[in-house]
């Protein structure tokens, strides 16, 4: 993990970035890097996790849906501890424990909500005091997630979320396009229906055009704007509001 500051006017949020690439790379800089210079130039605290991914094969032609949890547990557990360390040293990086955040693309989309659903217990071995902290983010966006939805033209969820849904879960905001051919737009409406079902506070914003893994880079198209929609929510949920 890497934290980026901001270099004045610390908000007191944070948000800890989960990098896509189907659990087998991560895309370091188009969804990492470049979404940290977004975040502290908005003062807010960015940790950047380079998360373990599985040693599994993975084709992009095939059905690589992780339903076994045991596929991304050990990205579950660096994300787990992630949080609990951004808590356990919020004095000392200007944060406020009560506004950490998490941040996906694509798989680490999925990421999101896993961290966001699967908080109540410590997926490993307690290390230290950190873990001691909740693990339980305050807010999540997840963007181009995948995996959710439990089959391609469906948007019956993922059982490894849908199974751990209550209304603890935070505050979420989803954004994907409808011509996302690598994770379906059923993806971000799987999830939105099963927290809609469980009165979590949730945003989704659905755009024609866009494809998949576009990050912070700029276009010609609507969905470009995407962070500027991000910035306005969670002012909307007081996380950015001094």
């Amino acid at each position: 993990m890497t934290v980026y500051s901001p270099k004045e006017n610390h908000s007191g949020a944070a948000v800890v970035v989960f990098p896509g690439g189907g659990f087998q790379i991560l895309a370091i800089d188009l969804e990492g890097t470049e979404a940290c210079n977004w975040l502290t130039a908005k003062s807010i605290t960015c940790i950047l996790l380079k998360y373990r991914v599985p040693s599994v094969p993975y084709v992009w032609q095939c059905d690589c849906r992780p339903h076994n949890r045991s596929i991304s547990m050990p990205s579950l557990q660096d994300a787990q501890r992630t949080l609990r360390l951004a808590r356990f040293h919020a004095a000392e990086w200007g944060i406020n424990p009560h506004k950490v955040g998490v941040l996906g693309f694509s798989a680490g989309g999925y990421l999101v909500a896993e961290v966001s659903t699967h908080f109540k217990t410590r997926l490993y071995a307690q290390v230290d005091a950190a873990d001691n902290e909740s693990a339980r983010p305050d807010f999540a966006v997840a963007i181009y997630p995948g995996h959710l939805a439990l089959a391609d033209n469906s948007i019956a969820l993922n059982p490894n979320i849908k199974s751990h849904i209550t209304s603890d879960v935070p505050p979420t905001f989803l954004l994907q396009n409808e011509d996302d051919h690598v994770d379906s737009i059923e993806d971000a409406l799987s999830y939105y229906m099963g927290l809609k079902a469980a009165n979590v506070p949730v945003e989704l914003h659905s755009y024609a055009q866009g494809g998949h893994a576009f990050g912070l880079r700029p276009s010609k198209l609507p969905v470009s704007e995407w962070p500027l929609l991000v910035e306005k929510w969670l002012e909307t949920i007081g996380m950015t509001t001094q």
